[in-house]
């Protein structure tokens, strides 16, 4: 009778302590789900304005958009874009972290997630769609072709390229327009604008394609170059975009509402006419 009593004792022990163990298991789980569930709900935008930062992106060989100039005796980035994310940043009340790299690297750094997003005259084509989001068009360029000086009556109209060697920013926008405008033209693709300007005064390249803009402020800075009298017919995919990663609608959406706001109070014109003043500048 002892022996029976002791084993459902114990029995009864095992069933309690077995039902307390399932209980706070169930309860851990429970808690994790959720704290993931709160976390996805999040969402990209409240997780930048809980670090309190913003990573973007940039090909700062961009003027007036993006470029390097001396401030108070240090190398720093400004430009058009710098001036449109500082305002976005002050509106979200977070800092901003900047990285520069080639055009194409920015693009692949911000496809893999380690960017929040990216500025550098970047177009929303539908190949880019893809891959990743993009706000609303907050400038719409035309397209150039910087040319050396000597060449000015040369070259009059795109067939006059035939045979010959036009370069473009490898990733860009441009690197398209070469190959549907200049069909009977050899594509030349480097990373880094500047080098290509390089290429085009030393005669390895004929031609170089570039915004309107930007092609100006080189010419700028550079007697032996011009600008080419050729028609170079400009798309609604060359209009410039914030590049975003997957995921990131939340952020978009925000964005959106930011710009809107920039490009109604006439800010967006007034950073590009600012910095085009000062890339000129510092072209003399």
């Amino acid at each position: 009778m002892k022996k029976v009593m002791k084993w459902t004792v114990m029995l009864t022990a095992v069933l309690v302590l077995g039902a307390c163990g399932s209980g706070k298991a169930t309860g851990s789980s429970d808690t994790k789900e959720s704290a993931g569930a709160a976390t996805d709900k999040s969402g990209k935008l409240a997780a930048i304005k809980e670090a309190g930062v913003i990573r973007v992106g940039t090909s700062a060989d961009f003027p007036p958009f993006e470029f390097h100039t001396m401030v108070d005796g240090k190398d720093q980035i400004v430009g058009a874009d710098v001036d449109m994310v500082n305002a976005i940043a002050k509106e979200l009340g977070v800092e901003v972290k900047w990285s520069d790299t080639d055009f194409d690297t920015m693009l692949a750094s911000l496809q893999a997630g380690n960017l929040d997003m990216g500025v550098s005259g970047i177009s929303a084509t539908e190949d880019r769609k893809a891959n990743m989001l993009f706000t609303e068009n907050y400038y719409v360029p035309k397209q150039n072709v910087v040319i050396n000086k000597e060449n000015v009556d040369k070259y009059t109209e795109i067939s006059d390229f035939n045979g010959k060697k036009v370069g473009a920013q490898k990733g860009s926008i441009q690197e398209g327009i070469v190959q549907a405008q200049f069909t009977d033209s050899q594509l030349v693709s480097i990373a880094k604008i500047p080098n290509l300007v390089m290429e085009v005064k030393s005669g390895s390249l004929d031609g170089l394609v570039l915004e309107d803009k930007i092609a100006a402020s080189y010419v700028a800075q550079n007697d032996d170059l011009a600008i080419a009298d050729v028609e170079v017919k400009s798309t609604d995919d060359e209009s410039y975009s914030i590049a975003l990663p997957k995921g990131s609608e939340d952020l978009q959406t925000e964005l959106n509402t930011i710009l809107k706001k920039l490009i109604a109070e006439g800010k967006i014109d007034e950073f590009v006419e600012k910095n085009d003043k000062l890339a000129n500048e510092k072209a003399k």
